[in-house]
């Protein structure tokens, strides 16, 4: 278990890391303030007289696409993959199995050294050093 760890984890580290980075990036962009829409921008998104909004519904003018905002799609592709087209979304996906199985054979191969550790009378508890 530890060989197959140890080698899908050099490639797989580098796309985790890629994963990882632009899905942060992907939340800063959504959560970045942004300038409110200026006067001219609502006057243009004015719905008719005798719209209403649904229940349930939040019907308000979108925030201004500014600054890190305006990335957000590019992000969004980059983070799924998409930007790779096919072989991109396939390697992305292939990164998420490879993750459920890190967090599965790391989870295993802790279990089996404290077992050992546990069976030669060796320091005990959760962390040992």
């Amino acid at each position: 278990m530890r060989k197959w760890h140890r080698w899908l984890s050099v490639f797989f580290a580098v796309v985790l890391l890629f994963v990882a980075v632009t899905g942060l990036l992907h939340y800063v962009a959504v959560w970045w303030p942004s300038a409110p829409p200026s006067a001219e921008a609502l006057a243009a998104q004015t719905p008719p007289a005798d719209f209403v909004c649904p229940e349930g519904w939040r019907c308000t003018p979108p925030r201004a696409e500014d600054g890190l905002r305006s990335s957000l799609g590019l992000i969004h592709h980059l983070h799924s993959g998409e930007e790779g087209g096919l072989w991109g979304a396939i390697v992305v996906m292939l990164s998420g199995l490879a993750l459920v199985f890190f967090s599965v054979s790391g989870l295993w191969m802790y279990v089996a050294m404290w077992r050992n550790r546990r069976a030669k009378g060796l320091k005990g508890g959760a962390f040992w050093r």
